[in-house]
């Protein structure tokens, strides 16, 4: 097969006065930093010959996709539950109790809260619908940081758990922690083998 590309964009940073963490949580729109980023985004997409854009059905998700959507030519915006942000039981703490935790949002964990690999199970669903649908082709996909930070540990081939979500925090592992508008692009040459990454910040 031809080279399949999925390019995971995080959400533009999020106008958040209370400090909280907002998880899924409705009506978190993007702050006017998180637009500007978003459109930085999209212009280093621009030339991109993507065929479709999805996105979390979340509003920051949706803004960012949209404003990306627009520069690639007005494509519609598909919206897939797949990529939601992560479901835990911490929705609405605030920031500093969860810095106090170092953002373990999933040890001891019960449905229908997820665990890491609830979340990288749905998301390669996600992307093997789009390989399948789009072989060959370019897409966009808008979502959630530790949703791609999973994708990128399972194309790297590493377990996809907490304990390596911190170790790619504390800069042991070789990626990045997704920053707000960053691009995680896995390029699958084959749906037998690992995709390869990479990995840009546009502003």
């Amino acid at each position: 097969m031809s080279e399949t590309i999925i390019h995971f964009i995080r959400h533009g940073e999020v106008h958040n006065p209370t400090n909280r963490f907002y998880g899924r949580l409705p009506r978190y729109r993007l702050s006017e930093n998180g637009r500007r980023q978003a459109q930085q985004t999209a212009e280093y997409l621009s030339k991109t010959p993507a065929r479709a854009v999805f996105s979390s059905p979340l509003l920051r998700a949706r803004q960012t996709a949209d404003i990306i959507a627009a520069r690639l030519g007005e494509l519609p915006v598909h919206t897939s539950e797949l990529l939601l942000e992560c479901r835990t039981p911490y929705d609405g703490w605030p920031i500093d109790q969860l810095d106090a935790k170092h953002w373990d949002l999933y040890t001891g964990n019960q449905p229908p809260h997820e665990l890491p690999a609830d979340v990288v199970d749905r998301a390669c669903r996600f992307a093997l619908r789009v390989v399948r649908k789009y072989a060959g082709q370019q897409v966009v996909a808008v979502t959630h940081a530790d949703v791609i930070l999973f994708l990128a540990l399972w194309a790297h081939g590493f377990a996809v758990n907490y304990e390596n979500k911190a170790r790619v925090e504390r800069g042991e592992l070789p990626m990045r922690f997704p920053a707000t508008a960053s691009i995680t692009t896995l390029i699958w040459k084959s749906t037998q083998d690992l995709p390869e990454w990479s990995y840009a910040e546009t502003w």
